[in-house]
């Protein structure tokens, strides 16, 4: 490599190394997140990025860190571009690293294009609104909380919960309603342990879904900076594959609370102000420029949708990372502590859980015709069995009336039926909505009134 064109000023070009960062001199006409080359004194290579620039100093994060470094011998090399991903058809069914370097020992890409990890934004005047369903086979998703195209819907979990085994569900079993479609699955795991991405990987490739499955694989050993660039990369794929390929993708990105970690320990490092709870004011921002990478647009036949997964650190839903993501985000999906006590899988709150972009995505044509009303008229119904639970501990199921007593066993079969599902089970929607109208046949039928009474007659048990 010709290191001719070096930035060296006196033969001090780094003034500092601090952990993974080298605080350079100030680097003329080097770009905010530019990579470059660092030569080591010994004659190692390194890759790193600019993550900081100004007229005092530039500041390098190394891939792979730094952690014995000659000042007076260390030396850069500007490259003039940013971190890009090659892509072409032949990325499906891969597995990379956190620098979008293969990792599963299949044979060398050969690249149509090379695209910059941070996208281009989507022309507000082109975009759609999402409007079709995604069917996860999960029936505490599709029936009530729908994911739906184009849409941004997170996965709000605690830690020890189920999360990781729900996503791998997720990625087995998700599909596109309607007419044959092609559609993808990108998997991005951030900072995860390695039995964790082992568990991930052998889901995949057991279950045939790696096919049409592209991994980017972060674990909790390799480098903080690639846990920056590793839900990038996803979602760089993911654009390729739905603007260029016209493939309708979902990206799951977990465990998006490591990679909010990660940008907290690079602000620390940069000595930059922190904001709540130490993590950087840009927070808000950095997590938008990702999740808005999402959506439909007018002219193009693709779609990408995300679904983040993040643990809530003492399962506080109002700390900054769950808070933030939900103000961008189009609802969330909660897992409970509650429910996963009592054996139910998968253990997701109703309560607490929303998608605000379920009645685009749901009813004649889409889903079923009755979907909307059964949503409704489940939620009543369980929200009342939940109430009267509560009094039932101060005053004793005995002191309920026979009516309460049929929406108290109501809840605990809507827990046991509906909400809970085998781990390898999938659920068609039109599955889903049957178990719902089962449900419903053990109530007073003059209380279903929340649905409109075709419906009732075409759907409810008895009158079959």
């Amino acid at each position: 490599m010709d290191f001719s064109s070096l930035y060296v000023k006196e033969g001090r070009a780094i003034s500092k190394a601090k952990g993974s960062l080298l605080i350079a001199e100030s680097i003329p006409g080097i770009r905010f997140n530019e990579m470059v080359d660092v030569q080591l004194s010994n004659g190692e290579m390194k890759s790193g990025q600019a993550i900081d620039i100004s007229k005092e100093a530039t500041i390098i994060e190394v891939f792979g860190g730094v952690s014995e470094v000659d000042l007076i011998g260390c030396k850069i090399r500007c490259k003039g571009e940013t971190l890009k991903l090659p892509v072409s058809i032949d990325i499906l069914g891969r597995v990379f690293n956190g620098m979008g370097e293969p990792i599963d020992g299949g044979p060398r890409l050969i690249p149509e294009d090379y695209l910059d990890i941070n996208g281009e934004p989507i022309n507000p005047a082109l975009r759609q609104p999402p409007a079709e369903f995604i069917e996860t086979g999960i029936s505490a998703i599709d029936g009530l909380n729908a994911l739906v195209r184009g849409q941004k819907l997170p996965i709000f979990s605690g830690s020890g919960l189920p999360h990781n085994r729900i996503v791998a569900q997720i990625i087995r079993q998700a599909t596109v309603k309607g007419k044959e479609e092609r559609f993808a699955l990108v998997f991005a795991a951030i900072g995860i342990s390695y039995d964790d991405a082992s568990f991930f990987m052998k889901n995949l490739e057991r279950t045939g879904a790696l096919e049409r499955t592209i991994a980017f694989i972060n674990t909790a050993s390799d480098p903080v900076i690639e846990r920056i660039s590793t839900p990038r990369l996803a979602l760089t794929a993911a654009e390729y594959l739905a603007w260029k390929q016209n493939m309708h993708v979902l990206v799951v990105l977990t465990d998006m609370t490591n990679y909010c970690e990660a940008l907290r320990e690079l602000s620390s490092m940069r000595e930059e102000i922190p904001s709540r709870r130490g993590y950087p004011g840009y927070m808000y921002t950095d997590l938008a420029t990702m999740y808005e990478r999402a959506g439909r647009i007018s002219g193009k036949e693709g779609s990408v949708t995300i679904m983040p997964i993040l643990t809530m650190p003492d399962d506080d839903i109002t700390h900054p990372i769950p808070d933030l993501t939900g103000y961008i985000t189009e609802g969330q999906i909660v897992l409970s502590r509650n429910l996963e006590r009592k054996g139910i899988y998968p253990p997701i709150d109703v309560f607490l859980s929303l998608s605000r972009m379920m009645k685009e995505g749901i009813g004649p044509g889409k889903t079923r015709e009755d979907h909307n009303n059964v949503f409704m008229q489940s939620y009543s119904a369980y929200a009342e069995g939940c109430y009267l639970r509560e009094i039932s501990t101060i005053i004793g199921a005995e002191a309920l009336g026979e009516r309460d007593k049929i929406y108290l066993t109501s809840a605990d079969e809507f827990e046991r039926k509906f909400i809970s599902q085998g781990e390898f089970e999938k659920r068609t929607v039109e599955n889903t909505l049957d178990i719902a109208w089962g449900l419903f046949s053990t109530l007073p039928e003059e209380d279903l009134k929340l649905i409109r009474e075709e419906f009732i007659k075409k759907y409810l048990p008895k009158y079959h």
